[in-house]
């Protein structure tokens, strides 16, 4: 009968989990589009949208757009977990971290 990769990895010795674990963390901060990264949080767009008060459709909807809103990537990425980050690169300088863009200031 077929595994799954996360019954695999849970049979490994824990050190070796802990590598696959770093591992792929390095490779979900490289890149990924926002359906990619709510599917690495192991979130489905059911869980998103019920944490968004918004319907599936809704959330289907965002994941298939190549334009947004800079505050409905952050409700999202928030909606994850995560904190939303703007910054910005330059070649004569470190990067700069844009502030009060991604969060509401009231």
């Amino acid at each position: 009968m077929a595994k799954n990769v996360n019954d695999l990895i849970k049979s490994l010795p824990a050190s070796r989990q802990r590598k696959i674990e770093k591992r792929a963390s390095v490779l979900i901060a490289e890149e990924m589009t926002l359906q990619e990264l709510r599917r690495a949080r192991t979130m489905t767009q059911v869980n998103m949208a019920k944490t968004l008060g918004v319907a599936q459709k809704q959330i289907s909807e965002i994941e298939k757009r190549t334009d947004m809103h800079i505050s409905t990537l952050r409700r999202s990425i928030e909606a994850m977990g995560g904190t939303l980050l703007l910054i910005a690169e330059f070649p004569d300088r470190k990067p700069v971290v844009l502030a009060g863009i991604s969060s509401l200031d009231v």
